[in-house]
């Protein structure tokens, strides 16, 4: 059973995580051979806080 996990900054859409959960299933089925009802994927939204880029937070970058 394949089981995508996805970090994003917090913020975006309902309809922006749908997207990403159909995509990421469709291209695992399509990669390795997993039936459709096999896929897991759990995403995951992180504070921008909490998420650093070059040694500085996402919110401090504005993000």
């Amino acid at each position: 059973m394949p089981f995508a996990q996805i970090n994003l900054i917090e913020g975006r859409t309902e309809a922006q995580k749908r997207a990403v959960i159909e995509k990421v299933t469709q291209a695992l089925v399509e990669a390795v051979g997993a039936p459709i009802e096999a896929v897991r994927v759990q995403i995951i939204e992180v504070p921008s806080t909490n998420w650093g880029i070059a040694g500085v937070s996402a919110k401090d970058r504005g993000r």
